[in-house]
C-alpha cells in the first residue's frame, strides 16, 4: 500500500497539517505513516509494529488531529504510555502539529500535582496523554471528568502496557471508556498479548508490521561496533571510546546505557569528575530531576546522557550520534530498543557495545537476532594503560560518596522501579507512606495513653 502514498497530500491530510509538518521539518511520510494513516482515517482499529524511530507517534497523532478538527470536543482522544518521559514526548508532538487549531492537551503522570491535573481534566482537553497508574487514581478519586465520549484510545508501547505490570490500572481505565471507539496500538515489537487484543476490537482491525528488505532488525544507516575489553577495565575503555569519538565529533551527543541504577549513578559521577559533563536518568532520581535531566540533554545543553532502560524505550531525542552500551543487555530485543536512539528518520549514527569475555555468547545472540555482524571498534591500549589508575581511583571515590547515602538500599530501589513500571510516582508514594506511618504512630501513642490513664487514676486515688 505504501507505494500509493508518497506524500502527505496523497494521504488526504488537511493542508493545515501538511503546513505544520513542514515547519518542523517533516516533508514525507514514513512507511508506517503511509500504511496506517489511511486506515485510521477510514475508521479501522489499528495494530502497528515498526522499529524505534520509524515515526509511530505521528502515525496516530495526525489522523486523530484531522478527525478532531472535523468534530472538536473534549475529551476526544486518550493516549496511554508506560513512562512519564514518553508521555511528555508524545504530548509535545501533538502540540507541535495541533497548535494551529488551538489544541488543548493534558499530561496526566505521577510526580506532578494531582489537584492541578484534576483541574486540567475538568476543563475537558482534546487529548489526554497519561500513564495508567496516575489516570486510574484520578478515575477512582474524582468525578470532575469523564472518558465515556472518547473517539480514540491509543496504547503506545502497547507490549509493555499489556505485559502484566499495569493489569489492574488498565482494567480500571477500560471500564470508564465507551464501547464504540477506535483502538490504536503501536509498538516496536509484536507479542502474543497484542494478538489477543483483536478479540476485543470493536472495528475492523488493520495490522501493519514493518518489512525490512535487508532482513535486519536495525536500520541500515546504523554503524554497529563492539569493543572487547576485560571487565575490570571496562570504565577506562568507556572513557577512551568517548574521548576518541569526541576527537572527530566535538559536539556530537552520546547516550550511554547501563544495567543498574548504581552503575548509572557511578558512571555519571565518574565521567563528571574526569571532565565529561553529563546527566543521569534512572529510577532512583526524583521525577522532576529526571525530566530536567532529559530536557537538558534534548536541548543540547549537555552532550552526554547516562541511562538505564527507563530511558531506552520510545524517547525521541533528536541528533544522538552515538549510543554506547556500557553493559550489553541480556535480551536482543532490548539491544534493538537501545540502539534505536540513533540513526533515526534516515540520519546516520553509531552504536558501540563494550563486550567482556563473558558477553561473547550474548553478542552472538544479538548478531543472529538483528541479522548483522558487528565490526570491531579499535581502541588504543596505550591510552587505556595511561588513564586506568585515574579512572579506578575516581570511581572508588564516587563509591565512597554513595556509601554515605542510602542509595544502596536494594529493597527501596526495587520498590521504586516497580512503582515506575506501574506508572506511579515513587516520590509521591514515599511521602504518602511516611504520612501514614506518622498517623499510625500518633494513633498508637494515643491508644497507649488511654490504656495507661486508668492505672494512673488508680494510683492517684490510692
Amino acid at each position: 500500500m505504501s507505494g500509493e502514498f508518497q506524500s502527505f497530500e496523497d494521504l488526504k491530510l488537511n493542508s493545515w497539517i501538511i503546513k505544520q509538518l513542514a515547519t518542523i521539518g517533516v516533508k514525507k511520510p514514513t512507511p508506517i505513516q503511509q500504511n496506517c494513516i489511511p486506515r485510521i482515517l477510514s475508521g479501522d482499529d489499528c495494530i502497528g509494529c515498526a522499529k524505534t524511530g520509524s515515526g509511530k507517534t505521528l502515525a496516530f497523532a495526525l489522523p486523530i488531529l484531522q478527525k478532531l478538527c472535523e468534530d472538536p470536543y473534549g475529551i476526544f482522544a486518550l493516549v496511554l504510555t508506560p513512562t512519564r518521559e514518553l508521555a511528555f514526548q508524545i504530548a509535545e508532538q501533538f502540540s507541535a502539529i495541533g497548535n494551529a487549531i488551538n489544541l488543548k492537551r493534558c499530561v496526566v503522570v505521577g510526580g506532578m500535582d494531582m489537584m492541578v491535573q484534576a483541574q486540567e481534566l475538568a476543563k475537558r482537553p482534546h487529548v489526554v496523554v497519561a500513564t495508567p497508574g496516575r489516570l486510574a487514581d484520578h478515575l477512582e478519586s474524582c468525578d470532575t471528568f469523564t472518558l465515556d465520549r472518547i473517539k480514540f484510545l491509543v496504547l503506545d508501547e502497547a507490549d509493555r502496557l499489556l505485559g502484566g505490570h499495569f493489569d489492574e490500572q488498565i482494567a480500571t481505565i477500560f471500564k470508564a471508556l465507551p464501547k464504540q471507539k477506535q483502538s490504536l496500538l503501536f509498538s516496536a515489537t509484536i507479542t502474543d498479548t497484542l494478538e489477543q487484543v483483536k478479540r476485543i476490537a470493536t472495528n475492523k482491525v488493520f495490522e501493519y508490521e514493518a518489512q525490512d528488505d535487508s532482513g535486519t532488525a536495525t536500520v541500515k544507516e546504523l554503524d554497529q561496533r563492539y569493543v572487547l575489553c576485560p571487565n575490570d577495565v571496562k570504565d577506562a575503555f568507556l572513557v577512551e571510546v568517548i574521548r576518541t569519538f569526541r576527537e572527530g565529533n566535538h559536539n556530537g551527543s552520546i547516550m550511554v546505557f547501563t544495567d543498574t541504577c548504581k552503575s548509572c549513578q557511578l558512571l555519571s559521577m565518574t565521567l563528571n569528575e574526569v571532565g565529561f559533563e553529563n546527566v543521569a536518568l534512572h529510577a532512583m532520581i526524583k521525577q522532576r530531576e529526571r525530566l530536567a535531566a532529559l530536557n537538558k540533554f534534548k536541548s543540547n545543553h549537555t552532550k552526554i546522557l547516562i541511562a538505564t532502560d527507563v530511558a531506552a524505550r520510545g524517547l525521541d531525542i533528536p541528533f544522538v550520534e552515538l549510543v554506547l552500551n556500557h553493559t550489553i543487555p541480556n535480551v536482543p530485543k532490548e539491544y534493538i530498543h537501545r540502539v534505536g536512539r540513533t540513526a533515526r528518520a534516515g540520519r546516520g549514527g553509531m552504536a558501540i557495545s563494550l563486550i567482556t569475555p563473558h558477553d561473547i555468547k550474548l553478542l552472538h545472540a544479538i548478531e543472529e537476532n538483528i541479522g548483522t555482524k558487528l565490526s570491531e571498534f579499535k581502541v588504543d591500549d596505550k591510552e587505556i594503560v595511561t588513564i586506568f589508575t585515574q579512572i579506578s581511583v575516581t570511581k572508588r571515590e564516587a563509591e565512597i560518596k554513595l556509601d554515605e547515602t542510602d542509595f544502596y538500599e536494594k529493597k527501596m530501589i526495587n520498590k521504586r522501579k516497580k512503582w515506575i513500571l506501574e506508572g506511579k510516582d515513587p516520590d509521591e508514594i514515599e511521602e504518602l507512606l511516611a504520612s501514614q506511618k506518622k498517623k499510625q504512630r500518633k494513633r498508637e501513642k494515643r491508644k497507649k495513653s488511654e490504656i495507661n490513664k486508668p492505672e494512673e487514676e488508680e494510683k492517684i486515688e490510692n
